[in-house]
């Protein structure tokens, strides 16, 4: 049975920033986007969140929540170099790592470098080397697969360790609301709540078959999950599964040319990047966020990959007819291109940041 450890680094961005400003300890922080740019919370301190603030909020919102707080904005580099720092701890104890984002991953321990039989033991290791190391806090989940290790990092923040065994695995999950599960979101979570069932023990009551006609695909995942059953490995890539770049509008925009025209600018940095890592993708997809912040995508496989410019702004442009870009203000775009294939390199361009 394999040991999977959930790191999931606390308040990560604001943490840094008490951290490097004394001043700053106690104080309720926010780090994100300008609240006069349409920015969004990126993270906030847990004193910030007393007041209700939450990570991807609006900052308006956040502002009328909290006046009070320090605001800050991103500063991504040190950040990533703070990351990097932390990475090479987990390195340190094994080589199965897949990071999740700049501030958690899943470990793999089942066989490590250190030799050691206890994954609660190497995850209180890792927490502590972390702290010595940057002086900042992370919380631990430790389970037989993802799903529960994911789970258990969250239940006891910050700084805590959870630690849920095979034996006590159905136990935890019947008692456990259907909001909590990891990958319930809320409109399921609001739909099964509606439908009376409230925690795991009501959800295992439903079998395959009614999951999947209630949630397609995601049914079998869901019947899988509350019985403790998830077999995805923890996956190590050196390469990114996409890329893409999306820009949040300073105001909500109905004016379909323009929009149009930000697509295909948004599709030439893709391009830009990449050519810089010399890949090409055979998916491309685009993201609409209108004015409610409902938001949809829309994607077209291709059975030849591409990496141009042009050519991915004249697909996004052509996903864009099958939105309401035309009929709803819209506050933000994205294009995304995955599926890498063969290599069709322009060393000509320069690499640009990825802002997702």
């Amino acid at each position: 049975m394999r040991k999977i450890i959930h790191i999931d680094m606390d308040a990560f961005f604001a943490s840094i920033e008490q951290r490097d400003r004394p001043g700053l300890r106690g104080l309720p922080v926010i780090v994100g986007g300008s609240a006069e740019r349409r920015g969004v919370v990126s993270t906030c301190s847990y004193e910030a969140r007393a007041f209700g603030v939450h990570s991807a909020m609006p900052m308006r919102t956040a502002q009328r929540l909290c006046p009070q707080a320090v605001y800050l904005e991103v500063d991504m580099k040190k950040y990533r170099n703070e990351s990097a720092r932390i990475r090479e701890i987990f390195y340190s104890v094994t080589d199965l790592v897949e990071p999740v984002s700049i501030d958690e991953a899943y470990l793999d321990v089942t066989e490590n470098k250190r030799s050691e039989s206890s994954a609660t033991r190497l995850a209180r290791a890792v927490q502590r080397e972390i702290f010595l190391k940057t002086g900042l806090t992370a919380s631990a989940g430790v389970s037989y697969n993802k799903f529960l290790a994911k789970i258990a990092s969250d239940l006891k923040k910050p700084a805590g360790l959870t630690v849920i065994p095979p034996e006590r695995a159905m136990e935890f999950l019947d008692s456990l609301p259907v909001g909590k599960f990891h990958g319930i979101g809320k409109v399921s979570a609001a739909k099964l709540t509606g439908m009376n069932i409230r925690t795991g023990r009501d959800l295992r009551q439903l079998d395959a078959a009614t999951l999947s006609a209630l949630f397609g695909k995601t049914g079998l995942f869901y019947y899988n999950i509350v019985r403790g059953i998830d077999n995805r490995p923890v996956e190590v890539e050196d390469e990114p599964k996409s890329i893409g770049h999306e820009i949040t509008l300073a105001e909500d925009c109905t004016d379909v040319r323009a929009l149009r025209i930000m697509l295909r600018q948004l599709a030439r940095r893709v391009a830009r990047r990449l050519q810089a890592r010399n890949l090409a993708g055979k998916t491309v997809t685009i993201k609409v966020r209108y004015e409610n912040f409902e938001t949809v995508t829309r994607s077209l496989s291709l059975h030849v990959p591409v990496c141009g410019g042009a050519e991915i702004g004249e697909i996004a442009v052509g996903l864009a007819a099958k939105t309401e870009l035309a009929s709803r203000p819209v506050r933000l775009l994205g294009v995304t291109v995955g599926n890498f294939s063969g290599p069709e390199p322009d060393p000509g361009f320069e690499q640009l940041e990825f802002r997702f």
